[in-house]
């Protein structure tokens, strides 16, 4: 009975709240942990740059190998998040804990098996992903650990999804905190209190990914949670596998295809010099400091999924436009900031002349063009927690890849490091356009449909 009266109140404060006040409740823990995350993502990329440029680079590229494992971990963790919150706007908390189970085991398992099989691959996958004979000693020594503990990371990932889409974003931001804390003090440990240089940062990282994971079950088994984890909820049913894949795929194309062009872009910089690598990599983790605030604001995107289950389409509509009026306001400021004090913020992170001039034209450049990203990536959003597989996966597709990569091959024969430093910037302006479409066409449908229900109650 007091299970039942706190999924009611939950109900009650997804349905009911104010939605912009709703969504920044949701935002602000997401925005705050993936700030925190991000920042160590930068402290760290700080703490190795003092090991070398060669080191600096290494860094950029596990990141890539990182994000893959993210891509994983989002796919599992959004897709049974979407139906999550569609099933909790309905009322049936049953559903979705199979369903939040099913996805958490299938996280794990995953991650475990591209483990084993990245091990066993280990030398060709790090030259693979835009390595350079020099740098490949420092990225073998950090991925190893990585590949240690990716079934804690990957299913980490998928736990805080699955926390948010129910609304409990504070809980999952407790979870991610923690171990982006514990990241940080064990780099100044690990790497320079114990001497131990790139294997500490690969042991902190390790450590923190467990902990933070451990910190994340917690509520599932303290009762604060409408989805319950349980090995006797897990059904690995043919439909509810697929629709927790198919529904995720849009995350696993918008990480994966990010990964991908990410080691594109390590290779074509490569052939300019581990500088060249160590300034694109920097440059993708101040960035990505900037798109983590965007996608965090766009979290808010589960009052719409919730609202659409209920049939509440005046919420979901108000939802949308405010995230995406806030999202833009944010990068606004913050690309701002990073545009004016770019030179600074590299220097932090790495303070070689060459590393700097690569650095700091593509950093401004991708300022000016995150103008264009809240309606594309918070439309994608929208796609994907309204259960619009196809639209969703397409619109990310567009966006991380079939735009990018043609864009970034073409203009790195043509203009050369230039081109490599354009690529991002022009890929989002073109994004714009497709996104802006879907959201045009998907509303007009939501419209028409809202309009026919109104004529058969009046009926």
């Amino acid at each position: 009975m007091e299970s039942k009266k706190k999924h009611n109140i939950q109900y009650d404060r997804m349905i009911q709240t104010p939605v912009p006040r709703l969504i920044i409740r949701l935002a602000i823990p997401t925005v705050l942990s993936m700030m925190v995350t991000n920042l160590y993502n930068v402290v760290d990329t700080a703490f190795v740059g003092r090991l070398g440029t060669s080191a600096s680079g290494a860094v950029g590229i596990v990141f890539g190998f990182m994000s893959i494992l993210q891509a994983i971990g989002f796919t599992f963790g959004q897709g049974s998040g979407s139906i999550i919150s569609r099933r909790l706007g309905d009322k049936d908390s049953e559903k979705a804990s199979v369903i939040a189970s099913t996805g958490f085991c299938l996280s794990f398992i995953t991650a475990i098996v591209a483990s084993v099989i990245c091990y066993l691959f280990l030398d060709r996958i790090i030259m693979f992903l835009g390595s350079t004979e020099t740098i490949a000693p420092y990225a073998r020594t950090y991925i190893l650990f990585i590949l240690a503990t990716a079934p804690f990371m990957v299913s980490s990932f998928t736990i805080n999804n699955v926390l948010r889409y129910e609304g409990r974003a504070m809980l999952g931001m407790i979870g991610l905190l923690s171990g982006a804390v514990i990241n940080i003090l064990g780099d100044m440990i690990f790497m320079f209190g114990m001497g131990m240089g790139i294997a500490g940062a690969g042991l902190s990282t390790a450590l923190s990914q467990v902990i933070s994971f451990t910190i994340l079950l917690v509520p599932f088994y303290k009762g604060q949670t409408q989805c319950r984890l349980s090995i006797s909820n897990v059904k690995f049913n043919a439909a509810d596998i697929w629709d927790i894949i198919a529904t995720g795929c849009p995350s696993l194309l918008r990480q994966g295809l990010g990964s991908v062009t990410t080691i594109i872009l390590n290779t074509e910089a490569a052939v300019y010099g581990d500088a060249a690598v160590a300034g694109m990599s920097i440059v993708s983790r101040l960035f990505f400091f900037l798109f983590s605030i965007a996608i965090g604001v766009g979290q808010g995107q589960p009052v719409c999924g919730f609202s659409y289950g209920a049939k509440r389409y005046d919420r979901l509509k108000q939802g949308f436009k405010f995230t995406v009026m806030l999202s833009e306001m944010l990068m606004i400021i913050l690309g701002a900031i990073l545009y004016i004090k770019a030179p600074y913020f590299v220097k932090l992170l790495r303070d070689d002349p060459e590393v700097v001039e690569v650095a700091v034209r593509a950093l401004r450049l991708q300022c000016i063009a995150v103008l264009f990203l809240p309606l594309a990536m918070n439309t994608e959003m929208l796609m994907q927690c309204t259960g619009q597989k196809l639209a969703a996966s397409l619109l990310s597709m567009m966006r991380n890849g079939l735009i990018f990569i043609p864009v970034l091959l073409i203009l790195a024969r043509i203009r050369g490091i230039s081109g490599i430093q354009e690529a991002q910037p022009l890929s989002y302006v073109i994004g714009f356009l497709p996104g802006a479409a879907a959201a045009y066409m998907f509303f007009g449908k939501l419209n028409n449909s809202d309009e026919r229900d109104k004529t058969r109650k009046s009926d």
